[in-house]
Parts: C-alpha cells; structure tokens; sequence
C-alpha cells in the first residue's frame, strides 16, 4: 500500500523551505525527482520511494505561495517530520516549473486547479 504524507505548514529556516508533514516519517525515503498534480484535492504530489515502494508527498494548495517563492528564488525544498528528520525534495525547480507550463491553460486539469495554479504561480504574467 501507498502511503501518503501531507504538508501541513511551510517556514523558511535560512534560504531553505521546510515543509512540516501532519503524520508519518520522511527517514529512508529516496526521492524520486518527480512531482504530479492532484486535481481532485488541489495539490501537488511530490513522489518518494522506499523499499521499492512509493511514498506520495502531498503539498496542498495551501502551502503553493511558498513554493512559488522556492521555485523564484531557486532555494532548496525539504519535507520534513515530527522528528526533525528531513529529505530534500531533489528536481523540485525543473519538475514543479515543467508541470506548471503543462497545467497552464489546460482543462484537462480541471478548471478550478488550472485557475488556481495560474493565479498562485502567475502563469499568465
């Protein structure tokens, strides 16, 4: 079975995004340097891997305004857990920045994630 983390809050620690997660543990995960969209639940997933198995990251859309800061300013991205344990989020910049030229104007994302997402990331500008 999947397992599923999400991102409940985001503070920037230096020039670094930590993204705090509600439960679950980010120790052993590799990431995968892949991110899709979520429509249904507005979000992102960043996806992770652990004995062969996948982890989903979820980074709703509360959270996106810092992550448009990170993207912008090219900083490094980490989830990390009630433990403090961390995993850098590694091909952030290139696979949040290709996923959002696909979501732009795309319906295929449905519409309210399109709007959001050019709205936050400023996708029309």
């Amino acid at each position: 079975m999947k397992q599923k983390l999400t991102v409940v809050n985001a503070e920037w620690i230096e020039n670094e995004l930590i993204l705090g997660i509600e439960t679950g543990k980010v120790s052993g995960l590799t990431a995968m340097q892949q991110i899709l969209a979520d429509s249904d639940n507005l979000s992102f997933i960043y996806i992770a891997e652990q004995n062969d198995d996948y982890t989903y990251i979820s980074l709703p859309e509360t959270v996106w305004p810092e992550l448009k800061k990170a993207l912008d300013g090219q900083l490094r991205v980490y989830a990390a857990d009630s433990n403090h344990d961390r995993i850098e989020l590694l091909g952030f910049h290139e696979e949040l920045g290709d996923l959002l030229e696909n979501i732009r104007g795309n319906s295929n994302y449905g519409n309210e994630m399109v709007e959001k997402a050019e709205n936050v990331f400023q996708l029309n500008v």
